[in-house]
This record gives structure tokens, sequence and C-alpha cells, in this order.
């Protein structure tokens, strides 16, 4: 267990935390760049690590490097259709998914990592332009998760703009701990 003065490895970057309420422009405008910028650092934070260190879990009980990497573009591929669904349908269910489970399957446990960086790339170039074409209300929209319940866009936007540097996190912090 974490002493009150270690942070908890599974959150490098805290837990995330909704202002609940409706972002600003400024607001918006800073997660919409983290999202535009995060298949750039994600890169950077596994460049030139080799296999045996992409096969390394990030903490006791963790992913490894190489099962979060593909992790990110499972979730940012569900943010993305989630976006979309939340401004063409009335409160859209969204479906959950089993990560644990995903980051299992083979390909997460075994695949390059540069498959799942080309993903991100040309994703995050589309979810970006779908973002910045939204209209103000339509941050607004709401849809239903069912593990967290009635949330809108702008929730999610805030969601996503954490996830990606939550994600990079785990990957530099055990870098440094490891001095790669």
């Amino acid at each position: 267990m974490d002493s009150p003065t270690t942070p908890d490895p599974r959150y490098p970057t805290g837990r995330f935390s909704s202002v609940k309420r409706p972002l600003s422009r400024d607001e918006r405008a800073s997660r919409i760049d983290a999202i535009r910028s995060h298949p750039s650092r994600i890169r950077a934070a596994v460049a030139g690590l080799r296999d045996e260190q992409l096969d390394t879990p990030y903490r006791a009980g963790g992913w490894t490097v190489r099962q979060v990497v593909h992790h990110v573009a499972d979730s940012h591929a569900n943010a993305y259709i989630r976006f979309r669904l939340a401004v063409t349908e009335d409160k859209p269910t969204v479906r959950p998914y089993q990560e644990k489970l995903w980051a299992e399957l083979p390909d997460a446990k075994a695949l390059p990592v540069e498959a799942s960086l080309s993903i991100l790339d040309g994703l995050h170039a589309r979810w970006v332009a779908l973002l910045e074409s939204f209209a103000p209300d339509q941050f607004q929209r709401p849809l239903h998760h069912p593990e967290i319940g009635d949330i809108t866009v702008d929730t999610l936007l805030e969601l996503y703009g954490w996830h990606g540097a939550h994600h990079v996190a785990h990957i530099t912090d055990l870098r440094e701990r490891m001095g790669w």
C-alpha cells in the first residue's frame, strides 16, 4: 500500500475529477488540445524502447507498456464513437467494454506498438476535427453510460483530456524509475 506521501502509481496524474458544470470555451480548447497532442506525446513516451522494455509492467500487477499503448487505442476508438453518438442520437446509451480482458488479448500483449500509434494518429486527427466542429450547445448533449450514469459531452471531453495524460505518465514514470 502506498504511504500518504507516495503517489498512487495507478494514478500518476491523480484520479479523474469532473468540474460538474459546463466547461468554458477556454477549458474546452485546453481539453481538445490535450486530445490533439496525445499521439505525439505517447509516441515520444515509447520512443526508443526495446521489446523487453515494452513488455515491462508500469507497476506491480499493472499492464505492460505495450498493453497500455494498445489500451489507449482501444479506449480512444470507443470514445470517438461515443462523441459521435452523443451528437447524433437522443441521449444514447453507450456500451461499456471489458478493458481488462481486451488488454489480455494476444494482439494487445504482443503486437508492435506502432500498430496502435498509427491508429491514434488518424483517430485523433478525426476526433479533433469533430470536436472543433461542435456548436457550444452540443457539448451539453447527454449520454448514458451504464457504469457511470448520465453525463454530458463536456464531461466526456474532460475524461479523455485526462485519460491520455494519465497513461503517458504511466510510461514516463516507469522510464524515469528504470533510468531508460
